[in-house]
């Protein structure tokens, strides 16, 4: 294990803790009822496991158990939310607001819609990657559905005004769509103070396991309804056919649960080990910061460096290090990430750029190695770029 790479993609997903694995195991072979199975007691203990983590979850963002639908992950329950309320509310409107920095997750359901007919207004975002306020309210129409705005950004980190958001939705009686992927379990969340009325979520971003996730679906004031994508079964009442994964579930409640009870401490940490990592990187000169410097996830540092190529930085971190210079869900795409063109970076700045994603495991040791090899590699590259 010492001789790979010191990780910290965190953005893209996180290891397993073993708190989360251990309380998992017992549901792969002792307690491997069907929840649905509802005349026996396998199926109750299951039926039970899966109720302790519509709790937990609900409860980590003020919402009710009976609101929580679960899915294979947040692209799914984006996907559900969006696709799901066009499909119910379109004789009252065909139009839908995002934004330029969503998750392709967001943006690709989006670009599906607008070939049926919909219109999609996609909002650009200021230099620090925050939406304005005043281009939401001017984008609104009395055809506007849903406003899809992601709480925490998966490439430079930013957190939205979401309260703001929120209020600005509920007084025209328009749905409110987050992804919050990147934020469950590392900000708080509260879907009644930020009048958010569907909410994404997963569980291998805070260390749970790969293949489950949730969709909060608001049931009073107003009742949200959506047209459900996956049919056969009737599982998640009508929402979201399928049986359900109960280990994952387990998984998923017990990760958030361990998040809630660190998330003050934790962020504390992790935001030292960004400063520290930050501090020596930006002494060289010509590193820039990604994304506004407070109003970010604590474990998020991004930057792009000038004067090198980005295909041969990349290159020359990957020995010490295992990090990312865009989403992992779009690293086949070799167009430049569009997050850092949206922020106004030209092609090569945004191709020579670097996302640290810190997370819970990660050591000061770890950090002051990367950051001096992240310099030694700069130095060398911009040494070569002056001798050519």
């Amino acid at each position: 294990m010492s001789n790979r790479p010191i990780y910290l993609d965190c953005h893209a997903t996180t290891p397993v803790d073993e708190r989360v694995l251990a309380a998992m195991i017992p549901y792969f072979t002792e307690n491997f009822g069907n929840p649905a199975s509802n005349n026996h007691v396998y199926g109750w203990e299951a039926e039970a496991a899966v109720r302790q983590t519509r709790e937990i979850l609900a409860a980590a963002i003020n919402a009710t158990p009976e609101e929580i639908v679960f899915t294979s992950g947040a692209t799914e329950a984006n996907n559900l939310a969006i696709k799901g309320v066009a499909e119910t509310y379109f004789s009252k409107g065909q139009h839908i607001i995002t934004v330029a920095t969503e998750h392709s997750a967001v943006l690709d359901p989006c670009k599906y819609l607008k070939t049926l007919g919909f219109e999609i207004t996609i909002l650009p975002v200021q230099q620090d990657g925050l939406i304005d306020l005043t281009e939401l309210e001017k984008a609104l129409r009395p055809e506007t559905i849903l406003v899809s705005v992601m709480a925490a950004n998966n490439e430079i980190g930013v957190l939205q005004p979401l309260e703001k958001i929120g209020e600005i939705c509920r007084d025209r009686q328009i749905l409110f769509h987050t992804d919050a992927a990147q934020a469950i379990g590392k900000i708080p969340l509260d879907v009644q103070g930020m009048n958010i009325d569907l909410l994404s979520m997963t569980a291998h971003k805070i260390y749970g396991p790969k293949g489950i996730g949730a969709l909060y679906v608001r049931r009073r004031n107003p009742r949200v309804q959506i047209a459900p994508q996956m049919h056969g079964g009737g599982h998640e009442r009508g929402m979201r056919s399928g049986t359900l994964y109960t280990p994952q579930i387990v998984g998923f409640g017990k990760a958030v649960e361990i998040a809630l009870v660190e998330q003050a401490k934790e962020n504390q940490r992790l935001m030292e080990l960004r400063q520290r990592l930050w501090l020596q990187l930006s002494s060289l000169g010509g590193v820039n910061l990604n994304g506004d410097p407070t109003q970010r996830l604590a474990g998020n540092l991004n930057i792009s460096v000038e004067g090198v190529d980005g295909a041969a930085l990349s290159l020359g971190l990957q020995p010490v290090m295992a990090v990312s210079s865009g989403s992992a869900c779009t690293s086949a795409n070799t167009s430049p990430s569009h997050v850092l063109t949206a922020l106004g970076h030209s092609p090569q700045l945004a191709y020579a750029s670097v996302r640290f994603g810190i997370g819970r495991f990660n050591t000061p040791e770890e950090i002051d190695k990367v950051a001096q090899q992240a310099i030694s590699t700069i130095e060398s590259l911009r040494k070569q770029t002056t001798l050519v």
